[in-house]
């Protein structure tokens, strides 16, 4: 995995969480809004906006350079727009960023071959 694409996935890793908690915190507040007089929802709205639109262009990025199959990219939105998916997409791309390196570090041992 050469640096753009980890620092492509990292960013998607990074933006997930927050989007996440972002929504959650944006369903809680549209209960609010309709249970009692506090009204966050305009605020929330923007935010979740914000960080849900970052996180549709950095998949894309992540898309593009690593080049998962359709299955794949679409499990990564679909999380996207679940309530407690960002937190799976986050630790399941940690995981993948992982990986990544320890294979990098057998081919240059030379403990794997390529290709």
């Amino acid at each position: 995995m050469d640096i753009k694409t980890a620092a492509s996935l990292h960013r998607l890793r990074l933006v997930s969480a927050p989007e996440a908690v972002s929504f959650l915190l944006l369903l809680v507040c549209s209960v609010l809004k309709r249970t009692t007089e506090f009204n966050a929802v305009p605020v929330m709205g923007m935010i979740h906006g914000v960080l849900f639109v970052l996180y549709v262009l950095f998949w894309l990025d992540a898309w593009n350079r690593t080049k998962w199959d359709l299955k794949t990219a679409a499990l990564y939105f679909v999380l996207s727009v679940l309530p407690f998916g960002g937190f799976y997409a986050e630790r399941r791309l940690k995981r993948e960023a992982q990986d990544a390196v320890i294979a990098s570090r057998a081919r240059r041992e030379g403990t794997v071959k390529t290709g």
